[in-house]
């Protein structure tokens, strides 16, 4: 018994550590992402025109389309990629995913039994492999109501450029991030610049790319910082596979 009231009083106190970071004493917050990126033959290039290609199912969400092309359009424009309907060298598709979890630091004393993972939602359709749903709508939980204090977020976004003139997928990036943070907008927002970084000759591997924001500042105008996690600065970026349909 007295195990258990040691571990419950250092989950509390966690909890309050956790909470002083994210209080208005903070002068900025950082989202961490793991970013990989794949180039196709030779790759993309910058400065280029895009236009934005939308699946069926987010042509059926355009509100919640257009919010997301917008913070992606900010990170895009940043590494020389302008958008151009008229006259496009890519068709750019993105997506971006999120899920509820509960938080590695929850008190179970406070949670209870019977919680469970979150579902997804989103823009898009399932992808990697994932038969999930993306965001614009959650998923369910079984259990009470999630305090807020006791929610995780997880969130994916990806960019798959694809050449018109060929047909091919030159470039696909993702930035994959997990946090305490509740806001969509300004994750996502950093989530895309860090997706971006590198670009078009990113490093190989999974790298680390930290984009702080500072308390006022826009999201898509924060600093950004890479570290590579398995960095191979010598070798070019994997291989992007082959779009369904595509010249070899």
């Amino acid at each position: 018994m007295k195990m258990t009231k040691t571990t419950r009083w250092l989950q509390l106190v966690l909890l309050a550590a956790l909470a002083g970071v994210l209080s208005g004493c903070a002068t900025s917050w950082t989202i961490e992402n793991d970013v990989t990126s794949y180039v196709r033959g030779q790759g993309a290039t910058t400065p280029a025109t895009y236009r934005f290609e939308r699946l069926p199912s987010q042509q059926a969400q355009e509100a919640r389309q257009l919010e997301l092309e917008a913070v992606a359009a900010i990170a895009m424009a940043k590494v020389g990629l302008q958008r151009d309907e008229q006259s496009p060298r890519y068709a750019a598709q993105i997506t971006a995913r999120v899920s509820l979890q509960l938080s590695p630091w929850a008190d179970p004393w406070l949670v209870g039994p019977g919680w469970g993972w979150g579902g997804w939602g989103g823009y898009g359709r399932p992808y990697y492999g994932y038969p999930r749903g993306w965001y614009g709508g959650w998923g369910g939980w079984y259990g009470a109501p999630l305090p807020p204090a006791q929610t995780w977020y997880t969130r994916e976004v990806s960019v798959v450029l694809r050449e018109l003139a060929t047909n091919q997928v030159v470039y696909e990036t993702r930035a994959v991030s997990d946090g305490p943070y509740a806001d969509n907008p300004p994750v996502f927002a950093a989530m895309f610049q860090a997706a971006m970084q590198g670009y078009p000759r990113p490093l190989a591997g999974v790298r680390r790319v930290d984009v702080m924001i500072p308390l006022g500042t826009p999201a898509a105008d924060a600093p950004v910082q890479t570290t590579p996690v398995e960095p191979s600065p010598s070798n070019p970026a994997p291989m992007a596979p082959a779009a369904p349909g595509s010249k070899p």
